[in-house]
């Protein structure tokens, strides 16, 4: 339904979320819970263990759980107030629907909003064709939901369009360890980073973004470990670091190409390493002699001696342990820059043994698992290539259906967008997922979604993006479910139901289920709960990439956790790739990797500057990123009072030299402008990010939303948008600036 701007910021007030409560609901802390679940935080990739405390299907609070092996009972700020969020005055406990008289919306009865959904599914894919329906995914739902997900789009749709938002987040990585490896996993447990002599991070603010992470950092320092940080801004992380280099936001290729050249000329290499297990490095090596010192620090913003320092570092360590996040994959040439970190470690040869790896940190609670397992729009469940004959006949046949009725790949989130905007998608079903917010040029995002003749969405929260919709579903929350979540170390851990969904909210996957059968299409769509889905996908999955066909609830609940590939129920899992010996479900006497001879590729990465680049009317580079109190579209995390008292609003972080130059005073109105638009905030003048560079956390929507700003430019193999780098200029904006800003954005 086409709304216009003004319209939608009067529905935002009458169901917007109540962000001023410091508490949505008390807690009384003292009362004796009724029962202890254990289960995980529903927040990032680390899926840190937590014990909840629920009396009268209410949970009242938490306790640690020492017994989790990834966090041993730590948790972070968003860790220990996650329960806070439950039974928020904003949770979605009926359908609603649009309301033409009061621009806004009205409750409905959950099976007349199923049917609404069914009927304009029917209506849209005769009038039109099957490929005239998406359906865009959150990357924080279950295992099962995302697979479920997969196959209701392409058994019951019968359509390509079904993504999700781990193209908005390890798209660049997961390409990359594919084109090197032959596999999208981290390599490693994060048990080898404590033991490693060195531990290299490049563009990841562990600190605020993954907190449990940095105790495994700090604990391999605490060991004698040298740290090289890589970043634009001087993170908690950068300011321990034995070598920081400040870079300039786009340029880590150039980066990692010159590193590798110093390593050359020193020698600092394992050619046998090399010789025995990988393929392509002296096409490499020739590449990278282009990147002498002098020439990769001059474009990279960085001292030469520091390159050189962290180059030594790295070059000469027994052991050694590269992580990176999305500060390096976040751009148009994202695929590149990991590429030329893996090759660092392939170069070195550390890897595939303990305390030597290598790990993209994966950002939302099962970003990996979700893309693993069909919610990707050219992957079937295993990681199976859509486009391999023998794959796709694999997985028709798990699904009982003819191979020939499967549909072919298709596009990434953002492209889903383009086609809705050019109108050739006409009906949207988003899932957990806030695109309004998350996607960048989000302007152009509002101008597709009310080019839909019909856009529904199931969420717990009315988001930004379920504002645009026609009908809401009330979907559940992660403790109102059960399932599985790959973590950030590809460990396969346990989700268990918590509490039920409040009202008529209704776990994901019946919601999905109930449509199926409204649709008169409920084959294989008759689950009766997750762990029927869960064996199912065991079957789709065997034999693939990911293959999760050994892993049990019984398996998972006895070892905490199994790491995938777990191929056979006798097999204990992989929580170490790579490694030449038995237990490797790959290991074929040629090599570890996931390739038919067994070997890593070398793979030449490309500098290629940012896709926008400053200019005199732009001069200043704006990047984004995360803030330790929020998280992604802040749809959760700003409806939970003690986390919006810690950061209530977003931020302009500048240099004060920068500041200076452009008349900006700290926590006056300031104003960045890029090619799509302009937002004011608050300036907060700090020395730590470099003098040519903003900052702005992604969390918050409307007039505060720095994702109006960023560019839509995309990588070309992995398609991620280009979140980090972008061209603007800031000057300072008095109150009526600020106020006329703002009805500009709106």
């Amino acid at each position: 339904m086409a709304r216009e701007p003004e319209d939608l910021l009067r529905i935002y007030d009458r169901w917007g979320p109540h962000e001023v409560f410091a508490e949505p609901h008390s807690r009384d802390c003292t009362q004796t819970p009724s029962k202890l679940v254990d289960t995980h935080c529903c927040f990032c990739g680390q899926q840190c263990g937590i014990r909840l405390k629920v009396k009268s299907d209410r949970i009242i609070g938490f306790e640690p759980r020492y017994d989790s092996p990834f966090n041993e009972g730590m948790l972070c700020t968003k860790g220990v107030t996650r329960y806070l969020q439950n039974g928020h005055l904003d949770r979605l406990t009926a359908s609603l629907e649009t309301d033409e008289t009061s621009l806004g919306f009205r409750p409905i009865e959950y099976q007349t909003a199923i049917d609404r959904v069914a009927n304009e599914i029917k209506r849209v894919q005769e009038t039109y064709g099957h490929s005239a329906m998406a359906v865009l995914c959150g990357g924080s739902l279950t295992t099962e939901k995302s697979y479920l997900a997969g196959k209701f789009a392409r058994v019951c749709l019968k359509t390509p369009y079904i993504d999700g938002a781990g193209s908005l987040g390890m798209a660049s990585a997961a390409s990359a360890n594919k084109m090197a490896f032959g596999i999208d996993r981290a390599a490693n447990p994060w048990d080898d980073i404590v033991g490693a002599d060195v531990v290299w991070i490049s563009g990841a603010n562990v600190a605020e973004c993954s907190p449990i992470t940095t105790n495994y950092i700090w604990q391999a320092r605490e060991m004698g470990a040298r740290i090289v940080v890589v970043d634009p801004r001087i993170t908690p992380i950068a300011r321990t670091a034995d070598v920081f280099l400040p870079i300039r936001p786009g340029r880590d290729a150039a980066l990692f190409n010159g590193v590798l050249k110093i390593m050359i000329d020193q020698g600092w290499i394992d050619h046998d390493f090399i010789d025995n297990y990988t393929s392509g490095f002296e096409q490499l090596a020739e590449h990278v002699m282009q990147w002498p010192a002098h020439r990769t620090a001059k474009i990279c913003g960085v001292s030469e001696r520091k390159l050189i320092e962290a180059a030594e570092l790295w070059g000469q360590a027994g052991t050694s342990f590269l992580l990176h996040s999305r500060g390096i994959e976040h751009h148009s040439n994202g695929v590149e820059s990991c590429l030329g970190a893996i090759n660092l470690v392939l170069a070195s040869g550390r890897i595939g043994r303990e305390y030597c790896g290598y790990a993209t940190i994966t950002g939302q609670a099962n970003g990996q698992g979700c893309r693993e397992h069909g919610q990707q729009f050219d992957q079937l469940p295993g990681a199976r290539d859509i486009r391999n004959e023998t794959h796709r006949q694999h997985v028709a046949a798990a699904w009982n259906v003819n191979v020939t009725e499967l549909p072919g790949p298709g596009v990434n989130c953002y492209e889903v967008i383009r086609k809705i905007h050019a109108g050739e998608i006409k009906l949207l079903l988003t899932l957990g997922f806030n695109p309004k917010v998350s996607l960048p040029n989000s302007r152009f995002v509002g101008e597709a979604f009310d080019k839909l003749e019909f856009m529904a969405s199931i969420d717990v929260f009315l988001t930004e993006t379920a504002l645009h919709a026609d009908i809401v579903l009330p979907g559940s929350m992660q403790e109102e479910d059960e399932g599985v979540v790959t973590q950030v170390e590809g460990r396969v851990i346990k989700i268990n139901r918590v509490i039920n969904p409040p009202g008529d909210a209704k776990q994901d996957w019946r919601i999905i289920q109930d449509i199926a059968r409204c649709l008169g299409r409920e084959r294989g769509f008759t689950f009766n709960r997750p762990r029927e889905i869960f064996n199912e996908l065991r079957t789709a999955s065997k034999g693939g990439i990911s293959d999760y066909s050994g892993i049990t609830y019984e398996k998972i609940d006895a070892q905490q956790g199994v790491c995938w590939p777990c191929p056979t129920d006798e097999h204990l899992g992989t929580p170490r790739l790579f490694e030449r010996n038995s237990t490797n479900p790959v290991s074929n006497g040629t090599g570890p990797f996931y390739f038919p001879d067994g070997k890593a590729r070398f793979c030449i990465s490309e500098f290629r500057p940012p896709a926008e680049a400053t200019d005199k009317r732009y001069p200043i580079i704006l990047t984004t990123g995360r803030v330790a109190s929020q998280f992604q579209s802040g749809a959760h995390t700003r409806r939970i009072g003690p986390l919006v008292a810690q950061y209530p609003e977003p931020k302009i972080e500048i240099h004060p030299l920068l500041a200076e130059k452009n008349g900006v005073r700290d926590g006056t109105w300031t104003t960045v402008e890029t090619h799509r638009g302009s937002i004011t905030l608050r300036a907060h003048v700090v020395k730590t990010i470099r003098p040519d560079t903003v900052f702005i956390p992604f969390h918050w929507p409307g007039d505060r939303s720095v994702n109006r700003l960023t560019t839509s430019a995309q990588d070309r193999v992995s398609r991620i948008p280009d979140f980090k780098a972008c061209a603007c200029r800031v000057f300072p904006a008095n109150e009526s600036g600020r106020m006329d800003d703002v009805s500009r954005a709106t």
